[in-house]
């Protein structure tokens, strides 16, 4: 027996007991009780974050959502096209000192979002929406106004985000191998924005306010903002599928149009004949737009998979993928469709493709994992989730993931220590998994 296992076994009263305190630690864990002044304001308010627990929340947290978003885009023009417009709204910041940046992710749902720490990204999706450099700089401002007037971090002071400060990567990574789960949740299908902070009303306002000023200070007109509220609200009237998400985080509403509109008309009236920079933007998002077509289908075929119409899904990826041939995201999600009509050797191909269009990005390696997992290639399988563990450390699940392959090639004492390190990660918190886990120590022997 693995003498570290053995030194470390656990009653079943100890999981219960923890499993109970779980609630309490996350309180005692999460941060202190304190006032700070409000760097917007200046006025005094109860916060229990510190600047550094919201930078260490956006460096835990933020390399997971960019994950689930399938990884920051590997054109290098565009990502350093939307750096650069967000790093030109910075010298007028209330919160200067902040790690700020800003990336494209190769999601193709609509939306944008910021972590705590100052990380904001923008998706492929929400970015074929835009006309112009204004309306870019405006959702960027938009963002950094939730950096600056510290939404998150108030959130998390009322108790709201209590849970993600311990499970949100473990959510939002999907469950586990086979049989344990349902495998759409197994593949990340539902892990969009699991990660990302649900605003309210009145911090939209804050935003956008803040937003408005930072983008006219940086020589953009108002008119951009007032054109990106009017694209949002048209989005929001019709319900788009592929917005759900933002308008889940981000609630639109007409009085923020009129809002804008009025800032517009008033305050910032000076702004008229300041820059919009639509035909910068249209140069410097031209190689984005020429996957139009294809990113469309992508945004189909997810919608399709949503409403678990799987023949219809294969299709629309299919053909997306004769227009994105090179494209990491469609071969992702094909390969997840693949695995969910119970087809994971073709499913395998796909991933091992995706492995190799973006080897530092995890997803493809996870899908790959799962597939190989289907398939009973369980040495196979274990590699692919070490990959992931390696370049996305952090993650509790492929502590679990690592020892189920390791359980089913019969290799107990490893397949113990991985079960048992899962079971630490997460606290013991009781879940369909950790007692997969519990039960089988217990059936070795590993637990008294």
């Amino acid at each position: 027996m693995n003498q570290s296992i053995k030194n470390n076994q656990i009653s079943r009263r100890q999981f219960l007991k923890y499993s109970a305190f779980m609630s309490a630690s996350v309180a005692g864990a999460a941060c202190f009780t304190g006032c700070a002044v409000d760097p917007v304001t200046g006025k005094k308010q109860l916060m229990m974050v510190s600047q550094q627990q919201e930078i260490g929340i956006d460096k835990q947290q933020s390399p997971f959502q960019f994950s689930s978003d399938y990884g920051i885009t590997k054109d290098a023009e565009l990502n350093r096209y939307v750096s650069d417009v967000g790093k030109a709204l910075l010298p007028n910041v209330h919160r200067p000192g902040m790690p700020y940046n800003f990336n494209c992710v190769n999601a193709t749902y609509i939306n944008a979002y910021a972590f705590p720490g100052g990380s904001i990204a923008v998706t492929r999706g929400i970015l074929l929406k835009l006309d112009n450099e204004a309306q870019l700089a405006a959702l960027l401002g938009h963002e950094l106004g939730h950096v600056n007037a510290r939404h998150t971090a108030e959130q998390i002071s009322k108790g709201q985000l209590s849970s993600l400060l311990v499970s949100g990567v473990s959510i939002a990574a999907g469950t586990q191998s086979s049989g344990l789960g349902e495998l759409t949740q197994q593949l990340g299908m539902l892990s969009q924005g699991l990660l990302l902070s649900k605003y309210s009303r009145d911090n939209e306002r804050e935003a956008d306010s803040l937003g408005n000023e930072y983008m006219v200070k940086a020589g953009y007109s108002s008119k951009g903002f007032v054109e990106l509220m009017q694209m949002l609200n048209s989005m929001n009237r019709e319900k788009s599928n592929s917005a759900q998400i933002l308008f889940s985080t981000h609630p639109m509403s007409s009085e923020r149009l009129n809002s804008a509109i009025q800032r517009e008309q008033g305050i910032y009236r000076y702004s008229k004949n300041y820059l919009l920079n639509r035909e910068r933007y249209m140069d410097h998002t031209a190689s984005l737009r020429a996957k139009k077509q294809g990113i469309e289908l992508l945004q189909q075929g997810e919608k399709h998979l949503a409403k678990k119409e799987y023949d219809k899904a294969q299709t629309a990826f299919k053909n997306s993928l004769y227009a994105l041939k090179e494209d990491y995201t469609a071969h992702v999600l094909m390969s997840k469709c693949l695995m969910i009509m119970k087809k994971p050797a073709q499913a395998l191909s796909y991933a091992d493709a995706a492995k190799k269009l973006y080897p530092s990005e995890v997803q493809g390696h996870y899908v790959a994992g799962m597939a190989n997992t289907e398939l009973k290639q369980y040495g196979a399988a274990y590699q692919n989730f070490s990959k992931c563990d390696g370049l996305l450390p952090g993650n509790p699940q492929m502590a679990f993931y690592k020892g189920y392959c390791l359980d089913k090639k019969g290799d107990r004492s490893p397949a113990a220590h991985h079960y048992q390190t899962y079971l630490k990660l997460i606290n013991y918190q009781p879940n369909q998994y950790s007692k997969y886990a519990y039960n089988r120590l217990k059936e070795w022997g590993y637990v008294k």
